[in-house]
């Protein structure tokens, strides 16, 4: 049973046990939840945002995941029910007096206060490490403990003096029964918001159809009128005298009738002379035998 240098090996080193559960420092999980940010797991620093959970956020870690969503990153799930800025609140935070922050000495000769947080309630002046429960109103964004919202109530913010309501409340890292519920009362509020969007849509494509004006064909002036006339020469003479009725069904149905009867050609006009004649086409100048004809030349396509 011994070894090298007549060692007795104890109970405990021979026997092994189950191992024990290991448990999480309170401490160190809520100098994560109230220290660090939720996505980028880098310290808090000014602007700190929440959101609709109450999860603490730096406001460019949240921007940038906006912005490049495909980005592989860590802790993407605390982000995921964030759409936009607007579902981000900006939160107005007291300094605490007592932080020294990156000003502490770090020797190691002095003691080092873990628990200390680095804001404070205005209202009571509890530190914001975990140990108390903190609100933020979602109106204004400013933060307080619950212990002040209930010794003093009121309907206006202690700091800023907006008015508030209950729902506009919401617990800064709250237990997982109060995220849920803060979760359905997201889901309705957003829910709401839609049916009111939809609502108002439909509102204004119901007011805009009636005022608009029917658009009516304006009738052309006379002057443009006779000289359409003037322009289409023998056809408006012709048309002229068909009939006395000026219906435009009369006129369409007598029109073809009397061009072809009245309709002569040139060539056939006593009056005009030959020389102006033979410059049309149908002149007995302008016919040629195939004979006289020649073939087309044509050139190939690859000429420069």
């Amino acid at each position: 049973m011994g070894c090298d240098g007549g060692t007795i090996p104890k109970r405990h080193e021979l026997v092994k046990g189950p191992k024990k559960v290991e448990k999480v420092d309170k401490s160190a999980e809520l100098a994560a939840k109230w220290k660090y940010c939720a996505l980028s797991q880098e310290k808090l620093r000014r602007p700190i945002v929440a959101c609709d959970l109450g999860r603490l956020f730096n406001k460019d870690a949240v921007i940038e995941y906006l912005l490049d969503k495909t980005a592989e990153r860590p802790n993407t799930e605390a982000v995921a029910h964030i759409r936009g800025i607007k579902d981000i609140k900006e939160l107005n935070l007291i300094d605490n007096p007592e932080w020294e922050g990156e000003r502490r000495n770090a020797k190691g000769d002095r003691y080092e206060d873990i628990n200390c947080g680095m804001f404070i309630c205005p209202v009571v002046g509890l530190e914001m490490n975990g140990k108390h429960r903190f609100c933020y109103l979602q109106t204004c964004g400013c933060v307080f403990s619950d212990r002040a919202l209930k010794e003093v109530k009121t309907e206006i913010c202690h700091k800023c003096g907006d008015p508030f309501k209950e729902e506009d409340i919401v617990v800064l890292n709250g237990t997982k029964e109060e995220a849920e519920k803060l979760k359905e009362r997201m889901e309705e509020r957003r829910a709401t918001a839609k049916t009111k969007k939809s609502k108002k849509r439909k509102a204004t494509e119901t007011a805009s159809a009636p005022s608009e004006p029917k658009e009516e064909t304006p009738s052309p002036p006379a002057d443009a009128e006779e000289g359409s006339s003037l322009q289409n020469g023998g056809e408006g003479s012709q048309s002229a005298v068909s009939g006395p009725s000026g219906s435009s069904s009369s006129s369409k149905d007598t029109k073809p009738s009397t061009t072809s009867a009245n309709k002569r050609t040139i060539q056939q006009m006593k009056e005009k002379s030959e020389a102006f004649k033979s410059l049309f086409t149908t002149h007995s100048s302008a016919k040629r035998t195939k004979a006289q004809t020649s073939n087309w030349v044509t050139h190939t396509p690859y000429h420069f």
